[in-house]
Order: structure tokens, then C-alpha cells, then sequence
């Protein structure tokens, strides 16, 4: 099996570390901020940097370069150049929430990857994915910002969204579960029929007055994420904003 050392040991770098080792891939160990990278590449097949976006560059600069190690990092929105000067460059992202170690590594089971790597090092990469069941999709390196917005949205916007949720429905002493509930079938219906013939609501169905009843009742600072996803509401139904054209 493979051999891999991982650079980094916060939530991703701990996650991949035991979903690997889960599927029986041998881990030669982790580096942490103390530990001195430059022959973190040596001995290994995958040598994975699992640091903070804004570092990934000065750590892949401090690891000695070797032809037969594949170097890949986790970030969503960084493309491979940050790797120079290694040969075996690649880009692994688990687009996936990994809150602790022992969670994230079941989540990476079957997850979906975003991946880009070179030729030389792309069979390692898949079978990677493959080992751990999971799917993959190529990812330009100019469309990672993009890609990787979209992923923010899905997941680290909903979670905001639904603070917002937990806030009014504590305001009138409703349960969040109930309204978590509703989400979870929204969420089942898009991914049944998609965002389109999914969508239901006030905005939607061009009925405005529901629309300024809420905006009323809501607090001052809960308004304009109401407006914000409303006008989306209606983009998405088709519909025109309220007083457009006149």
C-alpha cells in the first residue's frame, strides 16, 4: 500500500491522516509547526501539506524536492503553482466539513474530491479517492476560486443561514429542530427535481405583500439577508423585482 506523510495536523490534515490509514494505507507520520519539513518528502509515495492557505507555498518552498514524490495540498481555492518547485504536483480537496478528526474521517469516506494534478501524478491521486470509495471531479486551476465560492456557499453559508434560523425561531419559542426539518426536505427535494422546481415560498410565487409582512416583523439587523435571499428567490422562479420596469 501506499506510504503517506502529512504536514500539517489540524482537523484536515488529522482527518485524511485516519481515513487513510483506515483503508490500509501506511502513514510514515505528522509534521507540526515545530517539526522541520525539508525532508518531509523522503521515503514516501504522498506527501500531503495540510496547512493554512496563506503558508502552503512557504512550507511546499522548505520541503527538498524529490522526482518520485507526489506533494499535494488541501486547499479548495489554491491552484498547483503554489507547489513549485516540485514535479509531482496535485491538489486534493474533500468537499466535505470536517469538524474534528475522528468525524472527519468517516465524512472522507465516500466523499466527493475536487482534484488536479499533474499526468505523472494523478494515478496516485485517484486512487487515493478510490481507496476511500470516494468520487472525484477535475478543477482548473482558474476556476478554483470559483468552485471553491460555490463550496463556501453550500456549506459555510447555510451554517450563517441557519444561525439566523435558530435566532427567530428562539424569538418566538419555536424549536430549531422543526425548522431543521424543514431544511433537511428542501435540501431532499433539490436534489430530487433541482433548485428550480424545488423552490416554493412568498418570493417565488410572486406574492409581495407575504414578502413586506415579514421584512415588517423581522429586527432591523435580520432584514437585509431576508431581502438579499428573497431578490435570489426570485431570480431562480424567474420573476421580476417589485417594481422593475414601471
Amino acid at each position: 500500500m501506499p506510504l503517506f506523510r502529512v504536514v500539517g495536523p489540524g482537523r484536515a490534515g488529522r482527518s485524511l491522516a485516519a481515513a487513510l490509514s483506515m483503508v490500509g494505507w501506511e502513514s510514515a507520520g505528522l509534521l507540526g509547526r515545530d517539526d522541520d519539513p525539508v525532508a518531509a518528502a523522503s521515503g514516501v509515495d504522498l506527501l500531503v501539506l495540510a496547512t493554512p492557505d496563506a503558508v502552503i507555498g512557504e512550507v511546499a518552498a522548505r520541503v527538498r524536492p524529490l522526482p518520485t514524490t507526489v506533494v499535494a495540498h488541501l486547499s479548495g481555492a489554491t491552484g498547483l503553482e503554489v507547489l513549485d518547485p516540485h514535479v509531482l504536483r496535485a491538489s486534493l480537496h474533500p468537499l466535505v466539513s470536517l469538524p474534528d478528526a475522528e468525524v472527519g474521517a468517516r465524512r472522507l469516506v465516500g466523499a466527493w474530491f475536487a482534484v488536479a494534478a499533474e499526468p505523472a501524478a494523478m494515478g496516485l491521486v485517484q486512487r487515493l479517492v478510490d481507496d476511500l470509495g470516494g468520487r472525484s471531479f477535475p478543477v482548473a486551476d482558474v476556476d478554483r476560486a470559483t468552485y471553491h465560492a460555490a463550496a463556501v456557499v453550500a456549506s459555510n453559508h447555510l451554517v450563517a443561514l441557519m444561525g439566523q434560523v435558530a435566532r427567530l425561531a428562539d424569538a418566538v419559542g419555536v424549536p430549531l429542530e422543526a425548522y431543521l426539518d424543514l431544511a433537511a426536505g428542501s435540501l431532499d427535494n433539490v436534489r430530487g427535481v433541482g433548485p428550480s422546481a424545488a423552490l416554493t415560498g412568498p418570493a417565488a410565487r410572486g406574492d409581495e405583500e407575504t414578502v413586506a409582512a415579514h421584512l415588517a416583523a423581522l429586527p432591523a439587523d435580520e432584514r437585509a439577508t431576508y431581502r438579499a435571499l428573497a431578490t435570489e428567490a426570485r431570480r431562480l422562479a424567474g420573476r421580476p423585482e417589485p417594481g422593475a420596469g414601471t
